[in-house]
């Protein structure tokens, strides 16, 4: 199974349930305006937009997603990157700073950052990785936060988004399509209608 069919199935798995069989009705949020489910169908935008106009998205995060995490500042943040580091990367190259970072605009689309950074001292290249990840993380579900996570480590290893890179995302975190779309649908819940948590 390749991983478009895998993705494909995500985006789709979570609107067979009971909650989404909601009558269609005249529209006043744009879908277009769902900037984080462009990638989506049009049928899959259509049900978020009548979830928000009936604000009933927030009902079903929560009641999916009921608590946050407790790894609040830099120190836990780095204790917690580090674990899945050396449970799935052990041999790859060491992070140099793992951080969170009220610089990381979610609207620019950036949840985290990975940069890969080399510099020549004396003879030798040198090369250091950092984490940074938006602080707006800081409250919400921890399978969200081991989502971004998961995904700024598989740039340690795999720099483009491509069929190697998603294998590696699944390999740590089986659910990782399921979680990155469900992590989208929470970021549109807090544009439109506020945090929920």
């Amino acid at each position: 199974m390749g991983i478009r069919t895998k993705v494909d199935e995500v985006k789709y798995a979570l609107f067979n349930l009971s909650v989404f069989s909601l009558p269609m009705s005249v529209s006043k949020i744009d879908s277009t305006a769902l900037k984080y489910l462009s990638a989506y169908s049009d049928q899959v935008k259509s049900q978020v937009k009548l979830m928000l106009e009936q604000d009933k998205l927030s009902q079903f995060l929560l009641t999916k997603y009921p608590t946050t995490h407790a790894i609040t500042n830099d120190k836990k943040l780095r204790e917690f990157v580090m674990d899945l580091k050396n449970n799935y990367l052990k041999k790859s190259s060491p992070i140099s700073k793992i951080i969170y970072d009220p610089k990381i605009h979610v609207v620019n689309n950036a949840l985290g950052l990975h940069t890969f950074v080399s510099r020549v001292q004396g003879n030798k290249l040198k090369s250091k990785n950092e984490i940074r990840i938006s602080e707006m993380f800081r409250r919400c579900p921890e399978a969200f936060l081991q989502m971004i996570t998961v995904h700024e480590l598989t740039h340690v290893k795999e720099k483009n988004h491509d069929k190697a890179f998603y294998k590696l995302c699944e390999h740590m975190l089986p659910d990782y399509h399921q979680l990155e779309f469900d992590m989208r649908l929470y970021l549109t819940q807090v544009e439109f209608r506020g945090e929920i948590y």
